[in-house]
Order: structure tokens, then C-alpha cells, then sequence
């Protein structure tokens, strides 16, 4: 009489099924992000993009016009936020800004004023910008304010360049301010 001493291993009555979905979610649920800054340096981001937009809130109370515009708050937050990035760099958010403000006002004179409008030219201020090698997200709410509250070129966009250029020196500034900062700006044009 032969034993056989090898165990059988038994398989569940009912396998698990295939779930591609839950595989995908536990790939996006341990991504790449990167480590959360210090305490010192999101205090110091924050600070700075802080004093940089009440520095514009000062200037519009003083002219009597609004220069602090959301397009330029979101500018101000990726700058001192996150300013190793290709679009916090002075030529993304200076000329970005610019030509995103060329291509509302464009929309706006051919067009005029409508929800619709400020769409197609957020668009096609993000393709002018890919065009130009200037990418900064923010600036295509420059072309979308621009198309649906119809600011005086000759007052809005003179304030528009000095505030952009004034978040940029701002971020210069404050990344020389604290030791171990990132250095802003990687490159200027």
C-alpha cells in the first residue's frame, strides 16, 4: 500500500473576481506626490503670497481700482507655493498673463461680452501660451475676466503687467529671505 504524503492545497470555493477597478485606485492611492513641505516653509509660502496680495489690495484702494484679480491670486499661490515649476518662472507668469489679457481683448472686441465667449477664448489663450512657451494656468482667467467684465484696456492692462511683475520680484525677494528656500526665479526667460 503506497501514502502519499504530499498535502493538496485546496483552492477557495469561490475565487475573488477580477477587480481592474480596485487595482487602479490602489495604484492613483499610492502615487508619487511629493513629501508636504515644513511647517516653516508652508508658513513662509503662505506669508509671502499673503503680503504680495495685500501689497495689490493697498495699490487698488489707493487708485480707486481693483488690481488684486483672482487670476493673479492663483499666480501669487503657485509662485511662492511652488517655485521650481515651469509656469511659476517670471517669462510664464509675465507674458502669460499678457498674452492671455491680447487674446480677451481680442475675443471680447469681435465678439463681445458672453459666458460662451470667455470659453473659446480661455482656450485659445491656453494654445497662445503652449505657442509661446509661456504656460501659467491662471493666466487663462485673465482672458475669461477680461470677456466678461470688459476692463478698460488703456487702465487694465498697465496694471496687469506691474502687478504680474510685482509677484515675480516678490517671489525673487522672499526666496532669498529664508535660508535653505528654493531659489526663485530657475530662470527668467
Amino acid at each position: 500500500m503506497s501514502t502519499d504524503t504530499s498535502t493538496a492545497v485546496q483552492e477557495p470555493p469561490h475565487p475573488a473576481p477580477d477587480r481592474p477597478q480596485a487595482r487602479t485606485l490602489a495604484r492613483l492611492a499610492a502615487g508619487r506626490a511629493p513629501a508636504p513641505p515644513s511647517t516653516a516653509a508652508a508658513l513662509h509660502s503662505v506669508s509671502g503670497a499673503t503680503a504680495v496680495m495685500l501689497v495689490l489690495v493697498a495699490i487698488g484702494a489707493v487708485i480707486h481700482e481693483p488690481v488684486l484679480i483672482p487670476p493673479l491670486a492663483a499666480s501669487a499661490a503657485i509662485v511662492h507655493s511652488m517655485p521650481g515649476l515651469p509656469l511659476a518662472q517670471p517669462r510664464s507668469v509675465i507674458a502669460g498673463h499678457l498674452i492671455c489679457a491680447a487674446v480677451g481683448y481680442g475675443a471680447l472686441a469681435a465678439f463681445g461680452s458672453a459666458p460662451w465667449v470667455a470659453a473659446v477664448a480661455a482656450g485659445v489663450a491656453l494654445a497662445a501660451m503652449t505657442m509661446a512657451r509661456t504656460p501659467h494656468s491662471p493666466a487663462c482667467a485673465t482672458a475669461v475676466v477680461i470677456v466678461l467684465r470688459t476692463p478698460d484696456p488703456a487702465t487694465f492692462v498697465p496694471l496687469l503687467a506691474g502687478s504680474a511683475v510685482l509677484l515675480v520680484l516678490a517671489g525673487c525677494a522672499l526666496s532669498r529671505a529664508r535660508a535653505g528656500a528654493t531659489r526663485y526665479p530657475v530662470y527668467w526667460w
